[in-house]
């Protein structure tokens, strides 16, 4: 097979893989890229107690940040929220087993400019100084020099229940204070997605950096900034928002909001998917909440003695994810990453 059939053969997989989805569809590209003919039969006992282990999720969250495309416009800084003035009602630290949670909430309404896109946005939180004191008695176990930090943004459900979802992980130095960074993009785009009027939450959680239980009590030496007003230390925790105004700084081929749903010369389209509303997804697929997978809309100029052209994907990137398996009677948790799941460019290309 000669280069340039080649890539007519890729480019129409690409169109055909990354058009707009229907459930069915997605379903079935999911089920291909697995290799399933179906979607497994999970009991309720599969989903009691389900643990994402550290290694899936540390090549979750390296797949996550490997697909996180650079805008080529300089954002601009948006603002800093430091939590609801005031606030005193929502329980700061809690203490679960092996697991460090902290709770933060941000009020969102308003602070995110109008016409504009949030590119970036960042979680900080200040590592308080080691309190030697709270370190466990020196064992003969191999050092523990980190603790694991990872932080899930709350999904407050409409029954009263929360389901968490994870957003970044990383390892944290014990013995070193200071401002630590998290990637929390994701989870702002989730809040706005939701369009609710509710602030959004975060939970941080603190675990060993392995297993057992020497790492797990010299992980609960690490503590962080709270946002209870009565804590008198410096560094609050503080969320940063990156934005585009896409008045100036729009994606070429984005479509405008207001033009969308009008017809339009052709351009990319917002256009979410919920795993957690999907009844075949919503238990099976652990991670993410959902994804923004756009879709290819609008015309396309006709030139003469041409073949009808239309308006198609023409770029595209991967979307990782985490799932459970059935094997036998064993039920695993895995994590991969399927290809063009998430258009990138739109174009106008000539059928056949």
């Amino acid at each position: 097979m000669d280069l340039s059939c080649a890539w007519m053969l890729c480019l129409l997989c690409l169109v055909l893989t990354v058009q707009a989805f229907t459930q069915d569809g997605l379903k079935e590209v999911v089920l291909k890229q697995l290799g399933l003919s179906e979607v497994p039969k999970l009991h309720q006992r599969d989903l009691v107690d389900l643990v994402i282990p550290d290694h899936v999720k540390n090549k979750y969250v390296s797949m996550l940040k490997r697909q996180r495309v650079k805008r080529r416009a300089l954002p601009s800084l948006a603002g800093i929220l430091r939590g609801i003035p005031g606030h005193t009602g929502l329980t700061e630290v809690l203490y679960s087993g092996t697991t460090t949670r902290q709770k933060l909430m941000f009020d969102m309404e308003g602070r995110i400019p109008k016409n504009s896109e949030v590119t970036m946005a960042e979680l900080k939180l200040f590592k308080k100084p080691l309190d030697r004191a709270n370190l466990p008695a020196k064992q003969s176990h191999r050092p523990v020099s980190n603790a694991r930090v990872s932080v899930y943004w709350v999904q407050q459900q409409h029954d009263g229940t929360n389901r968490t979802s994870l957003i970044d992980s990383r390892l944290v130095p014990i013995r070193e204070s200071g401002w630590k960074s998290f990637d929390v993009t994701q989870a702002v785009h989730y809040w706005l997605r939701n369009r609710r009027r509710e602030p959004m939450l975060l939970e941080v959680r603190i675990e060993g950096e392995r297993m057992g239980s020497y790492a797990s009590e010299m992980a609960k030496a690490v503590r962080f900034t709270s946002q209870d007003p009565k804590e008198k230390a410096l560094g609050k925790p503080e969320l940063v928002l990156y934005t585009l105004n896409l008045d100036d700084y729009g994606s070429p081929g984005d479509c405008r909001e207001e033009t969308a749903m009008a017809k339009s010369t052709c351009c990319r389209q917002k256009h979410y998917i919920s795993f957690r509303e999907l009844p075949w997804a919503q238990h099976w697929i652990l991670e993410p909440a959902g994804f923004q997978a756009f879709r290819c809309s609008g015309s396309c100029l006709q030139p003469p003695r041409s073949g009808q052209r239309s308006c198609a994907a023409a770029g595209s990137s991967a979307l990782p994810i985490i799932y459970l398996v059935k094997r036998g009677n064993r039920t695993e948790i895995e994590a991969a990453e399927f290809p063009g799941m998430v258009v990138e460019r739109c174009s106008c290309v000539t059928d056949g």
